[in-house]
């Protein structure tokens, strides 16, 4: 009986598509020792903060709120805030805030630094449908916005410690809230926020009236802008991995901060800044570009079974020049969905934080994924839209599969031919080279067409790992046994972790898993190319032949923690093609037309090789005509 061997396409085609999944499970992990290291930074900042307490004395605070009437006060506000000291004694100087919402979005603004302290989104629930518990992006002060003033008389001065006066009126169906931090009565900055009704995009007009007598207008003033982005999805370390800062830069360029620890970056000409959650996100946008800008994001998951409320630190530095003395700046505020529809319709390139991928990947993604996805959805569950989606998919890619398993088919054919070769000319490997081609080329087989059909699939197999994670309508859709499509399919909670697999089994991953293996039985066995083995390879053949059950088992355990939807999708796309092989092997290739093809190429004139072909015969007749002359000496 003739062994089962893993030939070379497989091989090839399974180390691209491992190499791949495991760059894309592992790019954005910290190591264990960064993870060490900054535990032990926590630790040793903690007791560093508590040393403080127990030795330093608590510094003595000047009030900068001040009762109407009150001198004493008054003045002690005066030496602190100088002509700011106006706004402490306006009858806003006081805790208190401001609300506008619409049928989307609720924003609270405190008149203590003129930000919004909570950014509710009125249509979506954190963690589970049905919790009862809606999306905040911003509470519990987890996000500040600050302006440091810097006086004419070299003092600097914080917006978020000083009190706004705030007024709300109406135009038609939009609010407007003014938010002034006064220094005379004619002497402001202001803060002004638009909210047009069905919008989760808040207009965000920042400018200053006066101040050139009241600040030193020499330098830009700095702008920051800092957020702790709460976890809002079931699995925080899966939310985690898809959270970060994104910001378009230089005319329409977009790039990200990057994931990990203290990562950085400081592009010039800012046109938005985004701190993106996984399906979330915080956007500060400016008609007139930042000119530089320093832009971070921290990692605060070192430990996902503590660290479990915040997923990363968030923090943005621009700076806002003066005109002609004055501060004036057009921009806008983006709490909402990350979501491809949504952020597109602003036509402001806000769909770019999406990773939908590079190059091909995302113009995949763009142009058949979303818009076919998206059609499907429209008008079924989106449980069954993936499994249409997923057969149309593999239906258009039939003919890639037909060419490749036809090529398998060819070489198979020429097997004996070719073993017989290797005996022939064992002990001339350039030789056994030169002679297989020939036949190649005198049987009309082209060894390259296998492979060059399955590396076209492959932008199609990236693809998918960058659509259905950032796909918002998975979000929280139930499909039998999954309660949310977007997060992973738990059918047993264990009582114990396991390292890289985690806490849970989910059940869509076990079946892709049994899919990929009867799919690598069948592609490994009566469907190989049957390439006889090289010399020197005996080893590297017999470990490949474990691919066929170390592959199942890197799905269940990488896909054990990703989205259901993504893992349905595997599991249907497996099933497909495994129908698919068997109708081609058992209905459509016919071996024995196959091989009486061939027998009747050789009969006919060698068909004409190709100029890689040309140079590569060329190349192993120089070099057999060097051995040869080697030899004579």
């Amino acid at each position: 009986m003739e062994e089962k061997k893993l030939d070379l396409n497989s091989i090839i085609g399974f180390i691209l598509i491992f190499g791949i999944l495991i760059w894309i499970m592992y790019q954005n992990q910290p190591s264990e020792v960064t993870i060490a290291a900054e535990k032990a930074k926590k630790e040793q900042v903690g007791k560093q903060e508590k040393a403080n307490q127990l030795v330093a004395p608590q510094a003595a605070v000047e009030p900068v709120i001040v009762a109407a009437g009150d001198t004493l006060q008054l003045a002690k506000a005066q030496k602190t805030l100088g002509s700011f000291a106006y706004s402490a004694m306006l009858p806003s100087a006081k805790e208190d805030f401001t609300t506008i919402e619409n049928e989307l979005v609720k924003l609270k603004i405190a008149n203590k630094g003129g930000y919004i302290v909570e950014a509710t989104l009125k249509s979506f629930e954190k963690f589970k449908k049905g919790s009862g518990q809606l999306v905040e992006l911003i509470k519990d002060n987890n996000a500040d916005l600050n302006i440091q003033l810097q006086t004419s008389d070299n003092r600097t001065l914080n917006t978020k410690d000083l009190y706004f006066e705030p007024n709300l009126t109406k135009v038609g169906e939009d609010q407007i809230l003014s938010m002034k931090l006064k220094a005379g009565a004619n002497e402001f900055l202001e803060y002004k926020y638009v909210l047009k009704p069905k919008e989760y995009r808040v207009g965000f007009d920042l400018r200053s009236q006066g101040l050139n007598k009241v600040l030193n207008t020499a330098k830009p003033l700095d702008l920051e802008w800092n957020l702790k982005s709460f976890r809002n999805e079931k699995s925080v370390s899966y939310e985690n991995r898809y959270a970060e800062v994104h910001y378009e830069y230089e005319d329409g360029k977009t790039n990200y901060v990057g994931q990990g620890q203290e990562k950085e970056e400081t592009p010039v000409k800012v046109s938005y800044i985004a701190f993106k959650q996984h399906f979330f996100t915080s956007i500060l946008l400016t008609d007139k570009p930042f000119e530089k800008s320093k832009l971070q994001s921290n990692n605060l998951i070192l430990d996902e079974t503590v660290d479990t409320t915040f997923t990363k630190q968030f923090k943005a530095s621009v700076p806002l020049a003066f005109n002609n003395g004055e501060i004036d700046y057009k921009m806008s505020w983006y709490f909402g969905p990350s979501d491809y529809k949504t952020l597109k319709a602003y036509d402001k390139n806000l769909e770019k934080v999406i990773p939908l991928g590079w190059g091909i990947f995302g113009w995949i993604n763009k142009f058949i994924f979303i818009p076919l996805f998206g059609f499907l959805s429209s008008y079924i569950a989106y449980g069954v839209a993936i499994i249409i989606f997923t057969i149309l998919i593999k239906i258009a890619m039939s003919p890639i599969t037909y060419k490749s398993f036809l090529s398998q088919a060819k070489m198979k054919v020429l097997r004996p031919e070719i073993t017989e070769l290797g005996e022939k000319f064992k002990k001339d490997a350039m030789k056994k080279q030169q002679e297989t081609m020939k036949l190649y080329n005198k049987a009309g087989v082209n060894p390259m067409a296998g492979c060059i059909p399955a590396l076209i699939q492959i932008p199609f197999m990236y693809a998918s790992f960058q659509f259905f994670p950032s796909a918002f309508e998975l979000r929280q859709k139930s499909f039998l046994w999954a309660d949310d499509l977007s997060s992973f399919d738990q059918v047993i909670k264990l009582p114990f972790h396991i390292p890289l697999y985690g806490d849970h089994i989910s059940l869509f991953p076990v079946l892709a898993s049994i899919a990929i293996f009867f799919y690598m039985k069948m592609t490994s066995g009566d469907q190989q190319m049957a390439a006889p083995q090289q010399e020197g390879m005996p080893d590297m053949a017999k470990m490949m032949k474990y691919m066929i059950y170390i592959s199942p088992v890197m799905m269940l355990i990488f896909f054990n923690s990703y989205g259901a939807g993504l893992s349905l999708y595997n599991f249907i796309s497996n099933l497909i093609t495994i129908g698919i092989m068997f109708v081609i092997k058992n209905y459509i290739v016919d071996s024995e037309k196959i091989h009486a093809q061939i027998q009747e190429n050789k009969l006919k004139e060698p068909k004409k090789q190709g100029k890689f072909q040309q140079k590569l015969q060329e190349v192993m007749e120089q070099a057999e005509a060097q051995k040869a002359k080697d030899k004579k000496k």
